[in-house]
């Protein structure tokens, strides 16, 4: 019998803890898996390096959202996928695909988690992480030079040109969407709890 599991959905502006939050509930609920809506960015190889850079990574229609839909609903029926790999150095998707099998919980993770409605129509517990701009600047600078080969300089210029007018655009109003809230600039433990709480709740652990 297929396994339809319970989608959880977080979402929030770049920066604010989606990616944190989602491994360390996956490690409490044990039979889940991540779905990161960041690895539905197109294959860019046809474009110079210079000209993929200057993509706006940022709005979400640059985003393969119908492979995306797909997939996830997918999920939600019990069965398996193969989920796109991108390579954010170089702006393009690998040749390889990761398979990845419900489980009894599918955490769907990104900017625009709670933005398309055909989306937060498929998860059962919607979950925003706020933060500061300041601090989502800091952490995404970390992020992006050490992981995605990116200079401080740029991070910032695209933070302050491209990250922050469309967080206020498309990510910010989707909080209204949730039904649990999260503190990206708490401990953890707490947007953890706060999940489980929720899932407590709804009778589903």
């Amino acid at each position: 019998m297929k396994q339809r599991p319970h989608l959880i959905g977080i979402a929030g502006p770049s920066g604010a803890g989606k990616s944190f939050l989602a491994e360390h509930l996956v490690r409490k609920l044990a039979n889940a898996v991540i779905v990161p809506i960041d690895a539905y960015y197109p294959d860019l190889s046809h474009l110079s390096l210079d000209h993929r850079r200057q993509r706006n990574f940022d709005d979400p229609t640059i985003l393969d959202a119908d492979l995306l839909l797909a997939q996830v609903a997918a999920l939600a029926h019990g069965d398996p996928i193969q989920q796109p790999i991108y390579d954010f150095a170089r702006h393009t998707r690998t040749a390889e695909t990761l398979t990845v099998h419900p489980r009894q919980f599918v955490v769907v993770e990104g900017l625009f988690t709670l933005y398309w409605a055909e989306l937060r129509a498929l998860l059962h517990t919607r979950v925003y992480v706020d933060l500061t701009d300041a601090i989502c600047l800091e952490r995404r600078i970390a992020r992006d030079v050490q992981h995605r080969g990116r200079t401080p300089v740029f991070v910032e210029e695209q933070f302050r040109n491209s990250v922050i007018p469309m967080a206020e655009r498309y990510v910010r109003p989707t909080a209204e969407f949730a039904d649990v809230t999260v503190d990206g600039a708490a401990p953890i433990e707490e947007g953890v709890a706060a999940v489980l709480a929720h899932l407590r709740r709804r009778s589903v652990i």
